[in-house]
């Protein structure tokens, strides 16, 4: 599945979980870092608004689908991929870092909101060793100094997996960066992954998100906020129904 933007193409080029594991398995074992994606709508909006964001997607070398009209394209096109959200993915990660032996560091969010997901990870997994927890400052900029101070600290303390909590784009360009100055650390951007672990964000009930609905509950949770970027990316969903339908 493909998404072409200003002449430049993001794939999402793991089509399942099983494909994640293992390539993630096999990056740990090689002591080779990666950035993982997880592309959605509202990143289809950004890169078509946004250069330097294309850029910062077109640096990631792990892109997974996060979120069903992601999905519902793919099978348009004929090229079905798994719905593989970065919240659920948080859990499966420290299961292959654990089993690897690798350290994690968890980037974003609050520090308490830090505090809380780390205890939840390593009362979970077995074996998980957290070895940092940074929350930016509120002005952080990933093209600034702070980031690179966190980068540095990231390659100097042989971390292997960093979560990136810190929202689009915010988290991509970080991992796009990071993987030019901590290149054996592995980024993967989950967005509110963390703040669900402790309760700083909730969820939608797992019955929703069987439904296709968390888009509902997230537009009434935070209207606000929420309906712009839904109005967003409903504006782009015609166009990209027309390319899948030509990538069949």
């Amino acid at each position: 599945m493909q998404f072409e933007f200003h002449g430049q193409t993001i794939a999402v080029n793991v089509p399942t979980r099983a494909a994640l594991d293992a390539e993630i398995e096999q990056r740990f074992m090689q002591g080779q870092g990666f950035a993982l994606a997880t592309v959605n709508l509202d990143h289809l909006v950004k890169m078509g608004a946004s250069k330097g964001f294309l850029e910062a997607y077109s640096a990631q070398d792990l892109v997974v689908a996060d979120g069903r009209p992601i999905v519902w394209l793919s099978h348009l096109a004929r090229h079905p991929v798994e719905l593989l959200p970065g919240s659920d993915m948080v859990f499966p990660l420290c299961g292959l870092a654990a089993k690897a032996g690798v350290p994690v560091a968890l980037v974003g969010s609050t520090q308490m909101a830090l505090d809380d997901a780390a205890r939840i990870l390593q009362q979970e997994v077995p074996g998980l060793d957290i070895i940092m927890r940074h929350a930016p400052s509120g002005v952080f900029d990933p093209s600034g100094e702070e980031a690179t101070q966190i980068l540095a600290q990231l390659n100097d303390s042989g971390v292997r997996l960093c979560f990136l909590a810190l929202g689009a784009p915010k988290q991509e360009l970080m991992a796009a960066r990071g993987r030019q100055l901590a290149p054996a650390v592995g980024f993967a951007s989950i967005g509110a992954g963390l703040d669900f672990l402790g309760g700083y964000q909730r969820r939608a009930p797992r019955w929703m998100r069987r439904l296709a609905l968390e888009w509902l509950w997230r537009a009434v949770s935070s209207p606000l906020r929420m309906l712009p970027r839904y109005a967003r990316c409903f504006a782009v969903l015609p166009q990209q129904v027309v390319r899948a339908w030509q990538q069949r």
